[in-house]
């Protein structure tokens, strides 16, 4: 019976779509979440951390109770992942805690417990790292996974536009300093100070310093005009790796329905395996009904 609670609970916290309660526990989390990191943003102002801050105070009492309880429950659920013979109880705890949102869970918890242990330590750090509690809502939002997963397949392009970028810095940097180093040794003296300058210049557009010479002004209009066109490549890098992301879950998900219809119908395992398909990939329904009848009519088809 506790084997069973245990997988019921670990499928519940995952999201598994058996589970009505998921979508519950999903929306719950995501509250306290929400309301957590707008208490700590808050709280930062000092007029209304004079007036609210016994309601601070319980609010992250109990949000810290409620994230321990989460990071606990999680932690013993996942005991049921694996049986005995692939690797026992602890394999799929251990898979979760040193997991980016096994450590992000934990991290959501530290920040109050280090206060009541070292309740010297530097208030706005522990304020940045409650804050990071925001992160917690990228398990259930596959966008930013996706974005994850879109730079990484792309990473030899971002190696080069980085390549690139470091390489218009440097010029820039070395010919500002010497067209102005002679007229503001405080911006531009030495090609340190100028690399600041130019790394601000291209990637804003404007490096807050007037150029003095018409040399300079010429650098500071190509090293603008740099920053346009490299934003412009990492932009199209960005949105082409995003796109190319969307499309293989999409065609993973159709390939997967076109094999469920290889005999014509569709089983209760094989619907549920299809739904938490769906739900990992965050795919909407009209979606799925896309593929439901390209795959049926394909299926259909055959002879």
């Amino acid at each position: 019976m506790t084997t069973g609670f245990k997988k019921k609970l670990m499928e519940i916290l995952d999201g598994s779509p058996k589970h009505a309660a998921s979508h519950y526990v999903e929306w719950a989390i995501t509250v306290v979440v929400l309301v957590n990191c707008s208490a700590v943003i808050l709280d930062s102002v000092p007029e209304i951390h004079a007036q609210y801050k016994d309601l601070f105070h319980e609010l992250e009492f109990w949000s810290v109770m409620f994230f321990t309880a989460e990071y606990i429950s999680r932690v013993w659920s996942l005991g049921a992942k694996y049986g005995p013979a692939n690797g026992g109880t602890w394999k799929g705890r251990f898979q979760y805690i040193f997991s980016p949102f096994g450590l992000i869970d934990f991290f959501a918890t530290m920040p109050y417990y280090l206060h009541v242990f070292f309740p010297t330590l530097d208030l706005r750090i522990l304020r940045v790292l409650r804050l990071l509690r925001i992160l917690k809502l990228s398990k259930y939002n596959t966008a930013l996974q996706d974005l994850f997963h879109a730079i990484h397949s792309e990473r030899q392009a971002f190696g080069s536009a980085v390549f690139l970028l470091t390489i218009a810095t440097i010029v820039s940097a070395s010919l500002m300093h010497f067209a102005e180093g002679h007229r503001q040794p405080e911006f531009f003296g030495t090609i340190p100070h100028s690399i600041y300058w130019a790394i601000v210049t291209i990637t804003s557009g404007y490096g807050n310093v007037e150029p003095m010479t018409k040399a300079g002004e010429a650098i500071a209009l190509i090293t603008g005009f740099l920053g346009v066109c490299m934003a412009a490549i990492m932009t199209g890098i960005v949105a082409s790796a995003f796109s190319n992301q969307v499309a293989r879950k999409k065609a993973a998900f159709e390939a997967q329905l076109r094999e469920v219809f290889k005999d014509g119908n569709m089983s209760v395992d094989e619907k549920e395996s299809l739904q938490r398909l769906q739900a990992h990939y965050r795919l909407s329904d009209e979606q799925v009904e896309a593929m439901l009848l390209r795959a049926q009519n394909k299926s259909s088809a055959k002879p």
